[in-house]
């Protein structure tokens, strides 16, 4: 199993250069670490979250790093023009020297997203896979033409194209739709910080079905904090997701409120929940044996390929004291 850092530049301070001067330092310190990869989310009209230029803030890592990989986890495709993703991307791989990992969503539950980039969320998951194939083969074919229900392009070639023969592609969903398309190609899924164990389980068993050669690649996404205490390490990171779960709880019950589909499903625990119990129980959060056993259920059961921890300190020194331990006292454990 390899080892992420999972990088939403939260906005604890209130101060812009702060933030991005604390995810560059955490980036930093998993590099020294020999963490593989560094997973660089996106957002949108959050004063909190500040990725909403995803792929600006990748190539100021990419100038900042040599080793760690860089992914993207994961660009909102029903919010972009592919082509101009496809160039953005091809662009990027050559500045990282070919350490691009391609990540994509259709984008979670968030409508003022759908609303200001005049995207029906009925239209989102399939306007995502008819992207991504358009921007796989734009990447590496010559000429391409492509007529599809939202994208079209007439023998259209991109420069440059990316400096990997192959940029792995990593899709972010739980729908069989977008599990089948995944599974064909041959694609990766994520699982993001407040899925539950079962929903994943589930995910990974029908991609499974489908393709034994690709669910190894897995890459899951956990809050993450490791204590010199259990006590201590639940403590730190509450704040943290007491935030998440309140912003989150909030915007679920207005997604719930004004659903126009009337078999609109809660969000529960086999699912996915926000509750605080629930958070801290399903995140690798504790002392180091803790952390540990939560790390062998999650590779017992979904044959990891990548654990992708998002420090939940809001303090930076505490965060690369967590990092520091996880290195020292947990992953050659596990």
């Amino acid at each position: 199993m390899k080892t992420g850092i999972f990088c939403n530049y939260e906005n604890h301070h209130q101060d812009v250069r702060r933030t991005i001067f604390e995810q560059v330092a955490l980036v930093q310190q998993a590099e020294s670490l020999s963490f593989d990869s560094a997973w660089v989310s996106e957002h949108h009209f959050n004063e909190l979250n500040l990725s909403s230029s995803m792929l600006i803030l990748m190539a100021h890592l990419a100038a900042l790093t040599s080793t760690i990989k860089l992914a993207t986890a994961a660009v909102l495709l029903p919010f972009h023009n592919p082509i101009r993703v496809a160039e953005d991307i091809a662009t990027l791989d050559n500045l990282c020297n070919g350490r691009l990992l391609f990540g994509v969503a259709k984008g979670g539950p968030f409508p003022q997203h759908n609303k200001h980039f005049d995207t029906p969320i009925g239209e989102s998951r399939a306007k995502m896979l008819e992207a991504i194939a358009l921007i796989e083969k734009l990447l590496y074919d010559n000429n391409v033409s492509f007529d599809g229900q939202y994208y079209q392009c007439d023998r259209l070639t991109i420069y440059p194209k990316p400096l990997q023969h192959q940029i792995p592609v990593y899709i972010a969903t739980g729908d069989d739709r977008g599990i089948e398309f995944a599974a064909q190609n041959s694609f990766a899924l994520m699982g993001g910080p407040p899925f539950s164990l079962e929903r994943l389980k589930n995910t990974v068993a029908k991609y499974r079905a489908l393709n034994t050669s690709g669910s190894e690649k897995f890459v899951l996404a956990r809050f993450f904090y490791v204590g010199k205490t259990h006590e201590e390490a639940v403590s730190e990171a509450l704040p943290f997701i007491r935030q998440f779960s309140q912003k989150m709880q909030a915007n679920s019950a207005y997604i719930m409120q004004n659903s126009p589909n009337p078999h609109q499903k809660p969000f529960d625990r086999t699912n996915i929940c926000f509750d605080e119990d629930y958070l801290i129980e399903n995140s690798i959060i504790g002392d180091v044996r803790t952390c540990r056993d939560k790390i062998k259920t999650f590779q017992d059961e979904l044959n990891l390929g990548t654990l992708a921890l998002k420090p939940a300190s809001l303090v930076l020194s505490k965060n690369l004291d967590s990092l520091q331990r996880y290195n020292q006292e947990v992953q050659n454990y596990v």
